[in-house]
């Protein structure tokens, strides 16, 4: 597929920077090349074309040159172990590297390259939340893989290694020292990882809308939260076949509330595309103007609470041309005026 490389990526930002000076008020982009490396094997829906697909679906939009590019960095060990094991990332170091294809679970497939990889996509989350909090731009998407909403704080799930967006919040919260954390999770897949690593955490809200019952089992209404974190979960289960008006209604009617009283200091967005109405692997039927209400919503809360300080990270997505077409509107509505 065609896709504009990173080093023309890069010359772009540069010549939006010279431009126009200061670019506190554009969207940032987050992409490397190298997150094309993590290889899952043959005919794995978690696939390097995906992020080919969004790079130029973002191109024949026209948004390319529109966005501010953000070169991602490794995630040191000091951010990964504020949620995952020392074990587990010893663990998952040594299974990548012992084979051509490692198997990390019943759907998570890894290659030797997957570790790096895996560490500058959450590197990449936090280069993009350090260019949102220097006000170097309003907003950013990345656009990495693997994903990270699955993983657990000692295991690997659902095609996740590292859990992208927790690093991020814990990192916004001792690098930054922010006190309140909202996480919003569109993917058709609950993020059980998310999920657990935030459970008993009054300073991080998780909120989730996901096809329910379905993989992996987890995301029921009656998930709140636990001892001091009673309360900042928050799980809106859809039903197969819903579409733009239900999950709309659930981010306007529950979501939009719940931020108003926890007033978050940043959001975070864990972006899957994966209830799309053309995706194969869940039932949902979200379109694209779909994805383009909900953006408004969560832009619209963070401009009200957060200074408009707001990162979306990519989940899942695996139709490769409903993907590239919801990504666009996504950072579409990201970027506007």
């Amino acid at each position: 597929m065609r896709f504009l490389p990173a080093a023309l990526l890069g010359l772009c930002a540069t010549m939006i920077a010279d431009a126009h000076g200061a670019e506190s008020n554009a969207t940032g982009l987050v992409y490397h090349p190298d997150y094309l490396l993590h290889d899952t094997g043959p005919r794995h829906p978690e696939q390097p074309a995906r992020l080919e697909a969004i790079m130029t679906g973002l191109d024949d939009a026209g948004l390319l040159t529109r966005l501010v590019r953000i070169e991602p960095r490794r995630a040191q060990d000091e951010w990964l172990l504020t949620v995952h094991s020392r074990r587990y990332l010893e663990d998952l170091q040594r299974a990548v590297a012992a084979a051509p294809q490692a198997r990390l679970g019943p759907d998570t497939r890894a290659s030797p390259a997957s570790y790096r990889v895996a560490t500058l996509a959450a590197g990449g989350v936090l280069a993009a939340v350090d260019a949102v909090m220097d006000e170097q731009v309003r907003n950013a998407f990345v656009a990495a893989r693997p994903p990270g909403h699955h993983a657990l704080s000692d295991r690997a799930m659902g095609f996740c290694l590292i859990n992208n967006v927790a690093v991020a919040a814990r990192y916004l919260q001792q690098r930054h020292h922010l006190e309140r954390v909202l996480i919003v999770d569109f993917d058709v897949h609950h993020g059980n990882g998310t999920q657990e690593i935030f459970y008993d955490d009054p300073s991080v809200f998780y909120f989730s809308t996901h096809q329910y019952p379905y993989y992996p089992g987890t995301g029921a209404a009656s998930e709140i939260g636990s001892g001091a974190g009673s309360g900042t979960t928050l799980n809106v289960p859809l039903a197969a076949g819903v579409g733009d008006a239900e999950i709309i209604a659930a981010f306007r009617d529950q979501l939009m509330p719940a931020a108003e009283r926890f007033e978050p200091q940043f959001i975070l967005v864990s972006a899957g595309f994966d209830a799309h109405r053309d995706d194969p692997l869940a039932q949902l039927a979200v379109t694209e103007a779909g994805y383009a209400a909900l953006t408004a919503i969560l832009r619209d809360l963070a401009e009200r609470h957060a200074g408009g300080r707001l990162v979306s990270v990519l989940e899942g997505g695996y139709q490769l041309d409903a993907l590239a077409r919801s990504v666009a509107a996504h950072v579409g509505a990201l970027a506007a005026p």
